[in-house]
């Protein structure tokens, strides 16, 4: 089995719709056709069912760069008293992307991670694959991604249907290869021979936090406010996402071994997730990244 994980990391997902269409356009086919099963986290559940439903990664990539302007934009400087970003912007661009299908209508393995908060309790939205730990099949497909998406402080709780709010399932899982492989063993009952996992992050940070005189640190070293943007930046949260994802990412590898691909880049520097002035070089990191690993692609394509 073939599965395709993708991380979350906000903006930072053009890194790896880059990756994907390069994949395109080298074996002239959708990205839906080369595997059995995707899973996405935050914005890799929107690049996830974007795949589920055969979307060119050409197309999704315009739809982030003309997007993400919009979708960023402050209503909050800081976030103490609101969230820094309204959603108005996301859940429109999400419903526009994935109109009124609900899990239901998609029969393709689709794993989206999210947590419950109102009873602080990690779930994974999945599609009509036939898996009765999908609970609720009837939640819109861009409701479930805009759950995954909701990054605390950054955007609000996602409502679903007055029953519960969803945050962001990258406080988790925000590299789901873990759960893709705990789906393929509890519910497809392969063995871990049988798993073959392409795993592709959202560009690897140098997230500085210089040594200073200051032992008591509080929001101002993980939450840096600068002057004379007057923005706060999501360090800790971009630290948080990158751990979570990198442990997992190690336990994989661990478990899988040659059949753990993963696919990532050193970005050199600071690059948080919601700065769109990154956009281009992200892309081309994305590019050069599969051109760099294009032959272990091949390789894993190949698999039976």
């Amino acid at each position: 089995m073939k599965i395709l994980c993708i991380d979350g990391g906000g903006i930072r997902g053009v890194f790896a719709i880059a990756i994907l269409q390069a994949i395109e356009d080298q074996y002239n086919k959708p990205i839906s056709e080369l595997f059995d099963v995707v899973a996405g986290t935050s914005t890799g559940s929107v690049i996830a069912a974007s795949v589920c439903l055969k979307m060119e990664m050409k197309k999704v990539l315009e739809s982030y760069i003309n997007s993400g302007e919009k979708i960023f934009i402050r209503q909050a400087k800081v976030g103490l008293f609101k969230s820094i970003y309204s959603d108005k912007y996301l859940r429109k661009f999400l419903t526009q992307a994935f109109g009124e299908r609900t899990l239901a209508d998609i029969s393709t393995p689709l794993l989206i991670p999210a947590v419950d908060v109102t009873h602080g309790r990690p779930f994974v939205h999945r599609s009509n694959y036939g898996n009765k730990d999908s609970k609720d099949l009837t939640i819109k497909l861009w409701d479930a991604v805009l759950s995954s998406c909701s990054a605390p402080v950054y955007f609000p709780p996602n409502n679903i249907g007055n029953h519960y709010l969803s945050i962001d399932g990258g406080l988790w899982a925000n590299n789901p290869s873990m759960v893709c492989i705990t789906e393929a063993l509890g519910y497809f009952k392969l063995g871990l021979k049988e798993i073959n996992i392409l795993s592709i992050g959202t560009g690897l940070q140098k997230i500085d936090f210089t040594i200073s005189d200051n032992k008591y640190w509080g929001v101002k070293q993980w939450l840096p406010f600068h002057i004379p943007s007057m923005k706060v930046t999501p360090k800790l949260l971009d630290l948080a996402l990158q751990l979570s994802s990198e442990s997992v990412t190690y336990q994989c590898k661990q478990l899988l071994g040659g059949n753990y691909l993963r696919i990532n880049k050193e970005l050199g520097g600071e690059v948080p997730f919601d700065d769109i002035t990154f956009m281009n070089e992200l892309i081309e990191a994305g590019r050069k990244a599969f051109i760099e690993r294009k032959d272990e692609i091949s390789d894993f394509l190949a698999m039976d």
